[in-house]
């Protein structure tokens, strides 16, 4: 037997083109090499990872899924690999796909589609009795029409399986109506079509082991996510005083987490709390939440949210040791410029604020912004902490306030 099957490893599926995931990349590595286990790295085709350059690393057209099975046959052929971790939301299908090939433990593929596929994840949700927005599919624009009149307008459409508010629409009328389903074309066999639901907008990270909750944090957030494009994204712990609402919302996310088919592992999902109380679920990811998500529950909670789910895996005795703490928030940042940069805050200009804890800068000098088409098209992010939700939120201002752009357009 080649000496690499007689090595313990883990496979990560990671993209380095997206550097919000590098901090998440690291962590697995960690845990796993903490373990004894070496990781193994599947990247995208013409990419390299200079945080990967000491591990056995491999490519596909991670697109591609045909290209991406092919490619962990030659890696298990090769490697004795126990998991497979894929950080990045479209790649959670993929990996299961994997995992049934080769007799992986994880996710299974009909479970991973209750945590991709929109249509499937809420009529899940239905059948274990939880509420849900109201939907159709677009098969006509007539039938959408019909739809908005009976639910009343906005209306949302989005892709049934995509991320980040990607090609998500808010439908005020039937004119802006009639311009989506333009720009829909062909396509709409991709899309469903949601009643707009009012209210506080929460998600909750949890992480799982052998079917029971083993970590879980509740946030809100403080703008709505589908106006990303308008103002800043910032989310905000909810850890003391909590209400009956709030928890009710917790206890809905171990119902979707155990019903879709989570045993083991890291999920993000989304609720909205209505003025009248009651919870109605948004979605459910089986990864570790985007953005700055991730950053704030290490800086606020004392871990690493990735490699946690990796030393879950791995280890049936571990139990996170997380701390409570104070309320932690985290905010992207943004511009309202556009053009060449010719001069940004950087991450030290933030970290000299007052409560600011941790801070990432994507643009440089040189650097074009241009508007957004999806709610991570960010600058970069900050956390920072607070008594409570309203505190924190002050502060946001403060570091808000303080980060300049200027570009040549100024």
């Amino acid at each position: 037997m080649d000496q690499t099957q007689d090595h313990r490893s883990v496979l990560v599926v990671y993209r380095p083109a997206a550097g919000r995931y590098t901090a998440q990349f690291r962590a697995v590595v960690d845990a796993a090499a903490g373990l004894g286990v070496r990781t193994v790295v599947l990247l995208p085709e013409g990419w390299e990872a200079p945080e990967a350059a000491e591990l056995p690393r491999y490519h596909a057209d991670l697109e591609d899924a045909a290209s991406v099975r092919a490619a962990v046959g030659h890696i298990v052929a090769e490697h004795r690999i126990e998991r497979i971790f894929p950080l990045f939301e479209g790649d959670v299908l993929p990996a299961a796909r994997c995992r049934r090939d080769h007799g992986i433990p994880g996710l299974t593929p009909d479970e991973a589609l209750n945590f991709r596929d929109k249509n499937v994840m809420h009529r899940r949700a239905e059948e274990l009795g939880i509420r849900v927005a109201r939907s159709v599919r677009p098969d006509t624009v007539g039938a959408v029409a019909e739809f908005a009149e009976e639910v009343g307008y906005p209306v949302v459409v989005k892709p049934y399986a995509g991320w980040a508010c990607g090609d998500t629409y808010r439908v005020d009328d039937r004119g802006h109506l009639d311009a989506v389903w333009r720009e829909m074309g062909d396509d709409r066999h991709e899309y469903r079509v949601e009643e707009f639901v009012s209210g506080a907008e929460y998600h909750v990270d949890a992480l799982m082991q052998n079917g029971e909750i083993v970590f879980e944090q509740l946030s809100q957030y403080t703008y709505s996510v589908l106006e990303y494009a308008d103002e800043p994204g910032g989310t905000i712990s909810r850890k003391h005083g909590i209400s009956e609402r709030e928890q009710r919302i917790l206890d809905l996310n171990a119902v979707v987490l155990r019903g879709f088919g989570m045993r083991t592992g890291v999920s993000h999902a989304e609720f909205f709390l209505r003025d009248d109380g009651e919870v109605v679920f948004g979605e459910a990811g089986a990864r570790a939440g985007g953005g700055s998500i991730v950053p704030a529950v290490e800086a606020g909670r004392g871990i690493n949210l990735a490699g946690e789910w990796c030393r879950l895996e791995l280890d049936p005795s571990h139990r996170p040791a997380a701390r409570l703490g104070p309320e932690i928030g985290t905010e992207y940042l943004g511009s309202d410029k556009y053009g060449r940069i010719t001069g940004i805050s950087t991450r030290e200009d933030l970290m000299t604020l007052d409560s600011v804890l941790d801070a990432d800068v994507w643009k440089s000098v040189g650097d074009v912004l241009a508007p957004p088409t999806r709610s991570n098209d960010v600058l970069g992010w900050y956390v920072c902490e607070g008594t409570d939700f309203e505190d924190v939120r002050a502060r946001f201002k403060t570091v808000r306030d303080a980060f300049r752009v200027e570009t040549e357009r100024d």
